[in-house]
């Protein structure tokens, strides 16, 4: 019966249909199913197989858009019995979250934001095109532990290169650990880049940032 769940959860995805996907969600809260393993069995395969389509051309932009929507609207129903369920859970550290400037991807964005706030982080995300200014600024007011960069286009790779050059420049560098990822971005340019971390997908995100911190 769960695994069926699951199914209809990932399927509401690849449909784009948020009415459904919000339907399952208060579905799997009545049922007694831990939100969390609803979006990590259910909703995030979803999301990987629109990913994995987008990626080899079989799919576009407004299918992808439509999946992103019908994703926030699951998150958004299951965000209560989240906070519910981990009201007593000790805050892990505070992430500030972006697409880097010129990238205007937000999917996989929003989907590692989903999953750090469920694993007990304070996550403050700014959204896509984000300049590293913006991100300096943000780190310093709230004093983040972590800044979580994604860029999804070759061509704008580069920009998490230069948060990290500016915050360095800022002095921030010794505080704050670097995390990045995106469909290009590989291990290798994380080490170039002198990140201290690197996340295939949002999954793997939440081990990555508690690694980061020594947790």
């Amino acid at each position: 019966m769960i695994n069926e769940l699951f199914q209809k959860m990932a399927q509401s995805i690849i449909d784009g249909d948020s009415d459904v996907a919000i339907e399952l969600a208060e579905q799997a809260v009545e049922q007694g199913t831990d939100p969390l393993e609803a979006i990590s069995q259910g909703f995030v395969l979803g999301v990987n197989k629109v990913g994995e389509a987008f990626s080899n051309g079989d799919t576009f932009l407004p299918e992808l858009v439509m999946a992103g929507e019908a994703m926030k609207a699951a998150v958004a129903a299951l965000e209560p019995e989240m906070k519910k369920r981990g009201s007593e859970r000790q805050m892990l550290g505070k992430v500030v979250l972006a697409t880097v400037e010129g990238d205007i991807h937000e999917i996989g964005k929003t989907l590692v934001g989903t999953m750090l706030s469920a694993a007990g982080f304070q996550v403050i995300d700014l959204g896509v095109d984000v300049s590293s200014a913006r991100i300096v600024e943000k780190t310093t007011t709230i004093n983040a532990n972590i800044v979580a960069l994604s860029a999804l286009l070759t061509t704008t790779m580069v920009k998490q290169c230069e948060v990290i050059e500016a915050l360095e420049k800022a002095g921030l560098r010794k505080t704050v650990k670097v995390m990045v990822g995106g469909a290009p971005v590989t291990r290798e340019w994380a080490q170039k880049i002198k990140a201290d971390g690197y996340s295939e997908d949002a999954i793997d995100a939440v081990k990555v940032a508690k690694q980061v911190l020594g947790l």
